[in-house]
């Protein structure tokens, strides 16, 4: 049996139990066309990374530095064993948006690498220039594969 035959065998009862749903929440669930669309997505995102690299940094007081990287599983969680020990909530939440666009881009069919806007800023610390502290900037790429097993 093939990896999409067995999701597809499987995955109602899964995400029934993994979201915690009745069986009347599960019906709902199940009546949204988009639901079904987006999980049959699942065997592919099963083999991506989402990978946040650090690529300029400055004046960070969580020590972020260029070359620092942010794992993130295919659905966009965030694997904390691969990450550096301290994670700035500021700088994790700058790629949050980025993370959402290259899931959408993959639900529909499209190279989430080739998006024209993919790096992002501290959401609360401006740089020293402009009375803040510090810089991180972040950009982001999916890979296929298990990037987060086989990092450096």
């Amino acid at each position: 049996m093939k990896v999409n035959e067995k999701w597809d065998a499987m995955k109602w009862k899964l995400m029934k139990r993994r979201l915690g749903y009745s069986d009347e929440e599960m019906e709902t669930f199940r009546q949204n066309p988009r639901n079904e669309d987006v999980l049959s997505k699942v065997p592919i995102l099963m083999n991506k990374n989402i990978v946040a690299e650090v690529i300029e940094a400055h004046g960070c007081n969580s020590q972020h530095k260029v070359g620092d990287k942010f794992y993130f599983d295919g659905a966009g969680n965030l694997l904390t064993k691969y990450c550096p020990k301290r994670v700035c909530i500021h700088a994790l939440s700058a790629v949050s948006p980025l993370i959402f666009a290259a899931n959408e881009l993959l639900y529909a069919g499209i190279d989430p690498n080739e998006m024209r806007f993919k790096r992002a800023g501290c959401t609360a610390d401006v740089g020293l220039a402009c009375g803040g502290w510090g810089r991180v900037v972040m950009e982001i790429q999916v890979k296929d594969g298990d990037e987060a097993n086989n990092k450096a």
